[in-house]
């Protein structure tokens, strides 16, 4: 061993301190009206204030795109600016939180601001930056500067009642362009990293006070022994009292703990799954989609279906806009905030859109650690040091003065340190023998910009396809697509570690990743300790470490694609997709009610047999079918609760026998219910309130009661995947644990004051529009519903359901014989956050009422919905 690595393990054997005096970067926020050359936009709003923005170059493009985005959002969109800068505790405070809805994560403000300081760095930012097309940068740049005016506008009260809730703020501050880069990053990891926050943050080594270290186990440290023997010779050598220490750390265990230990991990982990269950949690993070082609259409031109299900409040809404340079550019559809190209839409040769995929695109490694020093780990037999990356925040007190705080995260050379815990119990600890890296594949992601830009500008179907494979740059979501004429397309071709099902077998880090592998089957923690367990490379993927497009799965076909959140197995169900690696997603595997309903929709209406007239789908069809409401549980289970449970008697609550009376007026309203969630549907959240506790693990029983299994089962008819669409079935009303959830949900629904025969218009509503009272209708994802609310709450109350999730930006496209799009949709909660603007509610209420609205995409369309017009040049 040589002088530089004792000379690392000797200052933990004095109990020394090695202090970084580095200090953390500066907010990049600043004036960015710098620019190359002159702005000019035009801005045409129609109906339900959707922005036309037409522009002679990329940069005027964008400027008209910032400006009208920020007309619209600009407090929401300034709120994520200031975190992902890591400034949160400077303007908000160290007490408050911050989460990101749409993948359920929840951190104090001082614990994001660390986060998004280390994960969103320089060098993070530079490299996307770098990476972007030259074109797609001035795109950037453009919007940054239209943001900024319209920022600079209003604060000189141009704009007087608008945006109340940040214009006075000390935080309204110019973007520079790197906030729009570093915005890229946080939505690139947004199913990964940042699923992570807290645990991230607050990954720290262990202390002195962590020795002696652990006697016993056969494993020994294997390679490190070598090292570790003249070490100590050399220590000793030196006087120094180190013969104590010998046996124990020649015999460290490099293993997570005893059998117990593990058991209590699994069970913490079963009881509290925390962000390993936000990572697979598709009531809320889902979406549903469809492309039907010449077969599967009534007029042979293809039709594309898209219907993100996202959240209705915060930087994961989405906004529409189309985009237009003369003669060279012409896209509608809609972004995430913050994303000056189109994510989910259309142009006259193709339309797309997306659902989130259930491929991870992270893994865990353990890692073996010098156990004399806690930031060193071996690899391949040889000691390597951590980076410690020191940084530094700053603190509004209450007194307002502002202070800073300092904390030293760390990484391997596979990404971030990471500890995680569950209901008090820490899983993955970092300890004075074993730690956990991350590695994400999308932390890596330079091209998600470049990606959207590209296929913006797509010329055909084959051309989409292509620009897909090439760039590989999809962060998370499958895609559906087809263009006039076409075939239709299905691909899950994202960025996805490659890591193939054998490279699993041969390092997972057992028996850890057993417990793992219990709440995020398929996501694997590899043994860090060992180079051939790093991540392959395909000869045809655009960058190292992830599988290129020929091993992920895709799928062309005349009649239907689909994706509903389960994997890319039954896209079309008489062509299953098999063969890929585990981490992509699972086979042969029971789907979802809702996957299972967005089939039998698809197979039904191509036979006729869904009750509506003739074969296959035309737009009014489709449109009538996405919004019809229809709940898939309801359909195979209701008539069985109205002849077994209703007729029971001394039907048995958790709390005890049911009320004979109540049970009889509920079940009288079941049975008249006509199985939706519309709003004039009665009866559907006594349903909704059985079916959450009915289907939730353990099925409403106490976790430690040993109940054979028939009495746990809610199906009496087992998945079959030759049958998988219309398998499991035949509700299991002889489980105890089905009759106490039919028991407790009509007393849960009789608590709230609720009548049972209430229509779901006077109960469920926008939970975002404050004090406006706009019905929505839809039903739980979880109980099969296609068109898809969430709510917070997700249990009724006496105010009823607040929906703030769910059905978010919706379109139906085809095509003329001229190949000109013919589209329509919505946005639910409208285009604006902002009370004051007149496209607060337009949208939603438009929706409460199933009125779709023509997407005006000809100059002709948009004339005749013209509603205001703003010429900008700068």
């Amino acid at each position: 061993m040589n002088l530089a690595r004792i000379s690392a393990i000797l200052p933990i054997l004095f109990g020394a301190a090695l202090i970084s005096a580095c200090g953390g970067s500066s907010s990049t926020a600043g004036n960015s009206s710098a620019r190359e050359g002159s702005y000019s936009a035009e801005i045409v709003r129609t109906e339900m204030g959707i922005p036309h923005i037409t522009a002679r170059d990329f940069g005027s493009l964008g400027y008209g795109q910032g400006y009208a985005f920020a007309e619209d959002n600009l407090c929401v969109m300034m709120d994520d600016f200031v975190t992902i800068r890591g400034e949160r505790s400077r303007y908000f405070g160290p007490d408050g939180t911050y989460s990101i809805r749409a993948n359920g994560s929840v951190a104090d403000n001082v614990s994001s601001d660390f986060f998004w300081k280390f994960i969103a760095d320089e060098a993070a930012i530079k490299r996307t930056e770098a990476k972007t097309i030259p074109r797609f940068k001035t795109l950037v740049k453009g919007w940054t500067v239209g943001f900024n005016r319209y920022m600079s506008e209003l604060k000189i009260g141009q704009h007087p009642g608008r945006h109340l809730a940040c214009a006075e703020g000390e935080w309204l501050q110019p973007i520079a362009v790197d906030d729009m880069y570093r915005r890229f990053v946080r939505l690139s990891v947004l199913a990964s990293s940042s699923v992570f926050v807290n645990e991230i943050a607050s990954a720290q080594p262990p202390g002195l006070n962590s020795l002696p270290l652990p006697i016993g186990g056969s494993n020994g440290f294997g390679p490190l022994g070598d090292l570790l023997s003249p070490l100590l010779d050399v220590l000793s050598g030196l006087g120094l009292p180190v013969a104590q220490l010998e046996t124990p750390l020649r015999a460290t265990p490099y293993a997570p703990g005893s059998a117990a230990e593990l058991a209590q991990k699994q069970q913490a982990l079963a009881a509290a799954p925390g962000g390993f269950a936000d990572l697979q949690e598709h009531e809320r993070f889902g979406s549903n989609m469809y492309a039907f082609g010449k077969d599967g259409s009534t007029t042979g031109n293809p039709i594309v279906y898209g219907n993100p299900h996202f959240p209705w409040s915060g930087t994961e809404r989405l906004w529409m806009s189309h985009n237009t340079i003369p003669g060279q550019f012409d896209i509608m559809g809609s972004s995430l905030y913050g994303v000056p190209a189109v994510l989910i839409g259309f142009n006259k040769n193709v339309a797309w859109s997306h659902t989130v995929s259930t491929a991870y695109r992270f893994t865990l490694y353990e890692l073996k650690l010098n156990p004399l020093n806690a930031t060193q780990y071996i690899y391949d037999g040889e000691i390597r040091d951590l980076t410690a990356v020191p940084l530094t925040i700053q603190v509004k007190n209450a007194d307002g003065q502002i202070t800073e705080r300092k904390r030293t995260l760390y990484k391997s050379h596979f990404g971030p340190m990471i500890t995680v815990g569950a209901a008090g119990v820490p899983v993955l600890a970092w300890t004075p023998v074993l730690a956990y890296s991350m590695r994400d594949a999308n932390l890596e992601n330079d091209r998600l910009i470049n990606q959207f830009g590209r296929w913006n500008e797509a010329t055909s179907l084959d051309d989409f396809i292509a620009i897909q494979a090439e760039q590989l740059g999809v962060p998370w979501v499958n895609t559906v697509a087809s263009g006039p004429g076409g075939k239709v397309y299905y691909g899950d071709v994202t960025v996805v570690p490659n890591v193939p099902d054998s490279l699993v077998a041969s390092c997972k880090a057992l028996p850890l990743s057993l417990v793992i592998d219990q709440v995020a089957a398929g996501l694997p923690l590899l043994d860090g300790s060992r180079s051939s367990c790093e991540w392959l490379t395909d000869d045809d993927a655009p960058a190292p470490g992830i599988f290129g497009a020929k091993n992920l799965p895709t799928l062309t076909r005349d009649d239907y694609v689909t994706n509903c959140n389960d994997s890319y197995w039954l896209t079309n169900a008489d062509q299953p997709l098999t063969g890929f690696a585990r981490i992509i997603g699972d086979e042969n595997a029971e789907r979802t009610l809702r996957t299972r309903l967005c089939l039998l929709q698809a197979e039904r209406r191509m036979d006729g047999s869904d009750g509506r007239p003739g074969k296959g789908f035309d737009i009014a069809t489709l449109q009538d079918v996405a919004l019809s409401s229809q709940i898939y549980s309801a359909e195979l289970a209701r008539q069985t609760v109205v002849d077994s449970l209703c007729t029971q008697p001394g039907l048995m609550g958790s709390s005890g026998p049911a009320n004979g009376d109540d049970v009889a007026a509920a079940c009288a309203v079941l049975a008249a219910w006509d199985g939706s969630d519309n709003l004039a549907s009665a009866g559907g959240h006594i349903w909704r309130e059985f079916w959450r506790l009915a289907s939730a693990a353990p099925l409403g029983l106490p976790i430690a009661l040993p109940v054979p299994t028939p009495l746990t089962d809610l199906w009496s008819v087992p998945f079959s995947s030759s049958d998988p669409i219309n398998t499991p079935n035949t509700l299991n009303t002889n489980a105890l644990s089905v009759q106490m959830a039919f028991a407790d949900a009509i007393a849960a629904v009789k608590a709230t004051g609720i009548p049972f025969d209430r229509p779901l218009g006077e109960i469920q509503h926008s939970g975002v529009h404050g004090d406006a009272v706009l019905p929505v209708f839809g039903g739980s994802s979880g109980a099969g519903a296609f068109t898809v609310v969430s709510t917070n709450p997700a249990n009724l109350t006496s105010d009823g359901y607040a929906v703030e999730y769910g059905n978010s930006y919706l379109q139906t496209v085809t095509w003329d014989s001229q190949r000109n799009p013919i589209a329509a949709g919505f946005i639910t909660y409208s285009q604006s956050s902002d009370p004051a603007s007149p496209h607060y509610k337009d949208f939603t209420q438009a929706y409460a009422e199933k009125r779709w609205q023509t997407f005006p995409f000809s100059p002709a369309q948009i004339k005749q919905q013209t509603i205001s017009r703003k010429t900008l040049s700068q």
